[in-house]
């Protein structure tokens, strides 16, 4: 079984077409894959966040077996998927400069706590070698959104996951929505954004960017995670 927790723009992938996805796979391929999708965390009691900081509060310090404000912990979760996927609200991108002073319990969105709350985070997650875990990066947000310096930041942070955080061989893996959406740039582009102050994705964007990501659940559920396309294209 595999898990999608998310909130809005993981909701417009779904919609996207991520379960006819996979009964046509398994139609075709004579698999028997089974995809559920969960809001993490909801809006009560915890509150709706979901970015470093927050995966880090609920899996690292408040680990254990039973819930944390009434969300499940990987101690939880792994008991229950073979495959957890999770992600981050496109405020992830408000990314600040660093201070000098990192800090992970802080939840201030800055480069130097992402990386503290991330590398504990992996610890965590290699805790549980039987469940294998899908990150994806990003979700962008439109340039009238933020700013250049706050795009920077977080193409820094999203690029530093891919070539210095995720490891080849372990349990952990990417897809990389973030460069889906921004083609190489520090946006949502236009064209892939509902209109130009919604960094949602379109229905249109969705509508390409779920089979991809099925693609990449597949590939790692079948053993090319580490030299399939980080995009799943």
């Amino acid at each position: 079984m595999i898990a999608l927790l998310h909130h809005s723009t993981g909701n417009c992938i779904w919609k996207g077409g991520v379960p006819e996805w996979f009964e046509k796979y398994n139609a075709e391929n004579g698999t028997s894959y089974e995809i559920i999708e969960q809001v993490f965390p909801k809006q009560e009691p915890y509150g709706w966040k979901n970015y470093p900081y927050d995966y880090w509060n609920i899996w690292v310090d408040h680990a254990g077996p039973e819930p944390y404000m009434e969300e499940p912990t990987l101690e939880m979760l792994t008991q229950k998927y073979e495959l957890i996927s999770w992600k981050h609200c496109y405020p992830v991108c408000k990314v600040q400069e660093d201070t000098g002073n990192p800090d992970v319990r802080s939840e201030e969105k800055r480069l130097e706590n992402y990386k503290l709350q991330y590398e504990a985070l992996k610890e965590k997650m290699h805790q549980f070698p039987d469940t294998r875990f899908i990150i994806w990066t990003g979700a962008a947000l439109v340039e009238p959104s933020t700013s250049e310096d706050e795009g920077q930041r977080a193409r820094a942070f999203f690029e530093w996951t891919k070539s210095e955080w995720d490891e080849p061989g372990d349990n952990i893996f990417l897809w990389d929505l973030y460069e889906l959406e921004t083609e190489g740039g520090l946006f949502l582009k236009p064209e892939h954004a509902p209109e130009p102050t919604n960094s949602h994705p379109s229905d249109a964007f969705s509508q390409m960017a779920a089979p991809y990501f099925c693609q990449r659940v597949v590939d790692i559920l079948e053993g090319r995670g580490d030299s399939g396309s980080l995009t799943g294209k």
